[in-house]
């Protein structure tokens, strides 16, 4: 089929990107998003791109798509009430948590987030040993019992987590089978099926949010498949997960935990893949869309995964692209404390009522507003003309809001506001880099969404970084991370082993398992052998050590000589991260993993046609404390190379070029700028 459309949903546009298999073009669309239904903007970005490009619904084959639905449903809280099943004396682990305290000097400690009620968190006797034996039987009558209150009382999930069920799952299948007899149509989800790991209290964690999660994904599936199907689209839908790989639509049904990251895992992908391209190996990438600042790191030319996370406080023990956050976007909401400090975000205008220059009836001053303020935004050019904004609401908003109350000019205020905004997604980029022992100045920032090109240069100034890369159709580059993604699982097994030798026979027969498991998900997914691929990966720690380090293993059958590399790579990693190691200290394996991709068709994206053109006009720009006139550059006709200060214009961005920088383009169409006089 002729077309593949990758989907990113988010807080204010839904990005698409269109390819055309038989010529390599693609085309980037941006619509609003829809947040009481996200598939109803997916559906009208798609009839948009059908109009735009004239194709037919049958010709679409694949559709890739990160959503925010898993995520948004955590934050705003929109879950069913849900139950918990757990061993007798352990129904308490969501409470009880773990002794770590965030703020060690509060008198006040947060307490921990709890989904399940206490009356809905239930302890049944029956026990599984550490290593996989029975130590007492399952009540099976009190778990139907439990079964016949948790029908009566509505409950519309249900989550089973017992200690050690990574080892012997039988008991946690047991009761699965009772509540089905029992309840039937209430999903139950287990933590041998969710996360297979040690420590009880994430596992139990995932494992409820996986519960909780599963009507609310599967009513959005069930809709959006059913627009697709009205639509006439019969392409093969895929969901993004946290991991960076995509998933058919029945197994994020069954799983949905994983798709916590869908949306933000684009752009590492892509970042991932530019890195390649470029031959960058070491990128940060950082997304600033409407919303969010989204910051992701590549080393070696690959994405950092961690092995956990957390989503508003709760931890998730699942392989996921390590990504920080923070609430800084074009509509992050810049305000006046009474006693004169301004702060920029986290608050966002969103999509509706958005910043106020969209005039609909936003009367807080954004970034956006400030940049439109500063003549840094066109705004009869955003979105290229599709959405016309109005520069004065947004100066308005602005001077009563900001100015007014600090006394200052209304640019001097505007200038104020993206100063505070660029010192918090600075911070962002260091903690990112910092806690890996990395230097910012040995990485380039690759800029994308919509927002990006507008603030990378001085972010890259205030970390000593000489370089910023520009990717092709940054409004829309996470969306172009999905479009060439492959089908992912993460399968593993917890056994703690001494790394030595003698836990080869031990890790083998793992291993053997895992790429079993793997095999038979890709199998399930119809992928050929021949489009297969299975990489393991350790958990590893020093022992007595109570956290692990995540060591890739690559495609390896265990032996001597590539364990004795495995452990070599862990006390480099650990020297990286922490900034010391110990060679001749003992090292332990506490969970096997194995990451089995099914490599999707991937048509080559051809490069944008050169054109070397001058600039299309003159804008009065605030840059440095003043107004100058500055060229503006359409990105499609851009020469070889230009000096700031300057600004690039495309659809869904713009970049800006201050002085004493130059912007060169490089192969794929992707644009690098390097300070001036440094081999640009």
């Amino acid at each position: 089929m002729k077309y593949r459309i990758g989907v990113d949903v988010g807080g204010t546009f839904t990005d698409l990107m269109v390819l055309d298999a038989e010529t390599g073009e693609v085309h980037a669309l941006k619509t609003p998003t829809t947040p009481a239904d996200p598939s109803e903007g997916l559906l009208a970005g798609i009839a948009e791109a059908k109009e735009r490009l004239g194709f037919e619904p049958g010709e679409v084959g694949f559709i890739l798509h990160g959503t925010t639905i898993a995520t948004n449903a955590v934050l705003e809280r929109k879950l069913p009430e849900g139950a918990l099943i757990a061993n007798r004396g352990f129904a308490d682990v969501l409470e009880i948590g773990r002794h770590v305290r965030r703020e060690p000097y509060t008198l006040k400690p947060t307490p921990q987030t709890v989904l399940v009620p206490r009356d809905r968190r239930y302890g049944v006797e029956g026990r599984m040993r550490w290593d996989g034996s029975e130590e007492a039987p399952l009540d099976e009558k009190a778990v139907a019992g439990i079964a016949r209150e948790i029908s009566e009382a509505g409950v519309g999930a249900v989550a089973v987590a017992f200690l050690h069920a990574y080892r012997d799952p039988a008991h946690e299948r047991r009761v699965e089978e009772i509540l089905i007899e029992a309840a039937p149509g209430i999903p139950v989800s287990l933590s041998s099926d969710v996360s297979p790991e040690i420590r009880e209290f994430e596992r139990a964690s995932t494992t409820v949010l996986n519960a909780l999660l599963v009507p609310v994904v599967n009513d959005y599936l069930a809709r959006l498949e059913a627009r697709l199907r009205e639509a006439g689209l019969s392409a093969r839908l895929y969901l993004v997960q946290s991991n960076g790989g995509v998933t058919t639509p029945s197994q994020a049904a069954r799983l949905p935990v994983r798709l916590l990251l869908s949306g933000p895992s684009g752009g590492a992908m892509a970042a991932a893949d530019l890195s390649g391209t470029l031959g960058r190996p070491d990128l940060v990438a950082v997304d600033m869309g409407g919303t969010s600042f989204d910051v992701s790191v590549v080393r070696d030319g690959e994405s950092t995964v961690v092995t956990e996370g957390e989503i508003d406080g709760l931890p998730v023990r699942l392989p996921m692209v390590e990504m920080r956050t923070i609430g800084a976007g074009g509509g992050s909401i810049a305000s006046v404390a009474p006693g004169g400090a301004l702060s920029v975000g986290p608050a966002s205008a969103g999509a509706d009522p958005g910043p106020a220059a969209y005039g609909r009836g936003g009367a807080e001053p954004t970034v956006t507003d400030a940049n439109i303020v500063l003549g840094r935004l066109d705004p009869d050019f955003f979105l290229g003309g599709a959405l016309k904004l109005d520069a004065g609401l947004a100066r308005a908003a602005v001077a009563e809001r900001v100015a007014g109350p600090l006394g200052l000019g209304v640019e001097e205020a505007a200038e104020g506001i993206l100063a505070v905004v660029n010192a918090h997604m600075a911070s962002a980029i260091k903690l990112s880099l910092f806690e890996k022992g990395a230097d910012p100045r040995d990485f380039a920032i690759a800029a994308f969404g919509g927002a990006g090109g507008l603030h990378a240069v001085s972010l890259a100034e205030e970390l000593e970084m000489a370089e910023v890369v520009f990717p092709r159709d940054p409004g829309t580059f996470s969306a172009r991370g999905i479009l060439t993604a492959d089908i992912a699982h993460d399968v593993a097994r917890s056994r703690l082993l001494d790394a030595e030798e003698g836990a080869l026979p031990v890790l083998a027969q793992l291993a053997a398992e895992l790429a079993g498991e793997g095999h038979a998900l890709l199998a399930a997914d119809r992928i050929a052998e021949d489009a297969r691929q299975i990489r393991l990966a350790a958990d590893m720690r020093y022992r007595g050590q109570a956290y692990e380090l995540l060591v890739p293993w690559g495609d390896v059958r265990p032996g001597k000589r590539s364990l004795a590399r495995l452990v070599a790579d862990f006390h480099d990693l650990h020297q990286a991260r922490y900034a010391h190691s110990d060679p001749a200290a003992p090292v332990e394996i506490v969970t096997l993993r194995a990451t089995a991709r099914g490599l999707l068709p991937k048509p080559a994206i051809a490069p944008p046609a050169a054109v070397d053109a001058g600039p299309k006009g003159e804008r009065r720009v605030w840059i440095g404390g003043g107004w100058r006139d500055v060229p503006v550059y359409d990105r499609d006709r851009l020469p070889e190379a230009i000096e700031g200060p300057a600004i690039v214009e495309e659809a869904h961005a713009t970049l800006l070029v201050p002085p004493g920088w130059r912007v060169a383009m490089a192969s794929g169409g992707h644009l690098v700028a390097r300070r001036a006089g440094e081999g640009a």
